[in-house]
């Protein structure tokens, strides 16, 4: 496993972060394929054994269920000195006013919620999850930075939102001295390309971090495109994100698919290769589901693209409709 810092911040990651939303409880959450604890902790395991120190949570994902999974797994099997911790906040965690976005109540009463869940005095990096259209970003980024101050997160991070509003949230902090952002984590894959128009130069020149989410298009750049599987056909948001590309989109699947015939690897292993060499990423969130997701995705870390087969795997995408900002 390599390790990398990351952005501007003197935290080392490893460059394959494993996203937690698998694992939780199919009766509390939209996805009904999320596995349960006790299918869930051999795969936090493995990625332990394989060097991935990097987890990715939120308090939404089976509304707790994955966090209190990852927290009880971690300290059972890791040092948690070792491992970088993330969670976010901004979605509906109850129903009714305040049981939503990012007010300094929302983010005071759910930082102290997940580090309950999780087993932990504090996480490395708290995300928010959404742009926040009903408060003032003043608010958030000062509320941010006194959960840093209190000593419950190390670090924070946002996630899926226009470049303006990462802008205008780095510019707030930087005019009052609060803390800044170290990462994005932001959708992109080789089906979903429109972050590369104005997000990753800008993170790029704000020296961000970039842990790019659903880096295999929910599975979609990992087999035939007549192949379903029980997430394909139950993944409302899966659908919603790729079905209305799909014929252009099967054009780049083609071209994966003979490049990783090539190589004599799986289509995960070029999916993933393409994404570690776009600049500046740091770490894809991997998904995992069985232990042979794990075993591609680090294998993919050996796996070196020429220019050549760059361009081919990026001269059929046309432009897509935004998706994940709101």
């Amino acid at each position: 496993m390599d390790y990398v810092k990351l952005g501007h911040s003197g935290l080392d990651v490893s460059r394959l972060c494993l996203g937690c939303m698998s694992f939780g409880a199919a009766e509390k959450w939209v996805h009904q394929w999320v596995l349960d604890e006790e299918k869930s902790r051999p795969i936090i395991k493995k990625a332990l054994e394989l060097g991935i120190n990097f987890f990715d949570t939120a308090n939404v994902y089976s509304m707790g269920a994955s966090e209190e999974i990852l927290g009880r797994a971690l300290k059972d099997y890791a040092n948690r000195d070792e491992i970088v911790l993330a969670t976010k906040v901004h979605q509906r965690m109850h129903e009714g006013p305040n049981g939503a976005g990012l007010s300094r109540k929302a983010i005071m009463s759910e930082i102290d919620k997940s580090l309950k869940r999780l087993g932990t005095d504090y996480v490395d990096l708290y995300i928010i999850h959404r742009w926040d259209y009903h408060t003032p970003i003043e608010e958030t980024m000062e509320a941010l930075h006194d959960v840093v101050k209190a000593g419950k997160t190390r670090y924070i991070g946002a996630s899926a939102m226009y470049a303006w509003q990462f802008q205008k949230a780095l510019h707030v902090a930087e005019k009052n001295g609060w803390t800044k952002f170290v990462s994005m984590q932001n959708h992109l894959n080789l089906i979903y390309r429109e972050e590369e128009r104005e997000m990753l130069p800008l993170c790029k020149e704000e020296k961000m971090g970039v842990t790019p989410y659903s880096p295999l298009a929910s599975g979609r750049l990992t087999r035939e495109w007549s192949e379903t599987t029980h997430r394909s056909e139950t993944d409302q948001i899966q659908k919603s994100k790729y079905d209305a590309t799909a014929d252009a989109d099967w054009l780049v699947v083609e071209r994966l698919a003979a490049i990783a015939e090539k190589h004599g690897v799986s289509r995960t292993h070029i999916a993933l290769a393409w994404l570690l060499q776009k600049e500046p990423v740091t770490a894809p969130i991997i998904g995992a589901t069985k232990m042979s997701h794990l075993e591609d995705a680090v294998r993919a870390l050996s796996v070196k693209l020429t220019s050549e087969e760059i361009a081919l795997l990026e001269e059929p995408y046309v432009p897509h409709p935004i998706v994940g900002h709101h």
